[in-house]
């Protein structure tokens, strides 16, 4: 009885822990596969999760920050999804590498040509992203995520710092501080010459050490051999001045 009390209560707590924990992980998110520095470029992931029992999630549809467009907007191919980007013409015309950019992708819509997400299931859209904006920490992407049973949800409530997060929060890409090259690869390029020099000196001293030990033991030997000689002669000579006495 006290067995069956004891996991009645833990299967209580574990659904508690389940309900409390569940909307953190349940709306539709972005992270960068790495980091997205500022300034540079990123790929990041649009992750989808599929909150429905009964549905499935037919449409993913993600509206771009105009207050910071991005240059370079770049979605790659995803099985069984249909990909439209969609531009606008700028207020203010962005200058990227000298040429001036008047137009900008806006929104980039995902449609299921199959299933979709089915319940109980999540999806990953990639998006090449870039030039990231280096005068903000975050840049906030709203989101709809329709469901075969013509269900919207809007993902469209921007946290606010200090307070509860919202019902349907935003997406939202923490941006990081700049690279040192500016491009978000510089500092890895680096690290790997950094570390190919270093392999190559710690190669280059084993060999020297291999070196200097078979130098070591091929002398060793050779004085072995010369005193194995010189004691076997020192033998043989006592042994003939022995018999000259006795004779």
């Amino acid at each position: 009885m006290k067995a069956s009390r004891i996991a009645a209560a833990g299967a209580v707590a574990g659904a508690a822990v389940l309900a409390v924990s569940s909307p953190c992980f349940a709306h539709v998110s972005v992270q960068p596969e790495g980091e997205a520095a500022k300034g540079g470029y990123a790929v990041v992931d649009f992750k989808v999760p599929n909150e429905r029992d009964n549905a499935s999630t037919t449409k993913l549809e993600v509206t771009f920050p105009s207050d910071h467009p991005l240059s370079s907007v770049l979605p790659q191919p995803v099985d069984g999804w249909d990909i439209k980007v969609t531009k606008s013409r700028l207020a203010k015309p962005l200058e990227v590498h000298g040429k001036k950019i008047d137009e900008a992708v806006t929104k980039v819509t995902w449609t299921a040509e199959g299933e979709g997400i089915k319940p109980g299931f999540f999806q990953k859209f990639p998006v090449s992203v870039g030039t990231l904006p280096e005068d903000t920490d975050q840049l906030v992407f709203k989101a709809l995520q329709t469901y075969s049973s013509k269900e919207v949800v809007r993902w469209i409530e921007v946290p606010q710092e200090g307070q509860d997060e919202p019902e349907n929060p935003a997406p939202v890409l923490d941006l990081t501080a700049p690279a040192e090259d500016g491009h978000g690869h510089g500092a890895a390029a680096d690290d790997k010459a950094s570390d190919d020099a270093e392999k190559a000196s710690a190669e280059t001293s084993a060999a020297a050490s291999d070196g200097d030990s078979g130098g070591t033991d091929t002398t060793a030997r050779v004085l072995g051999v010369v005193g194995i000689v010189v004691g076997a002669a020192g033998v043989a000579y006592g042994v003939l001045a022995g018999r000259r006495r006795t004779a």
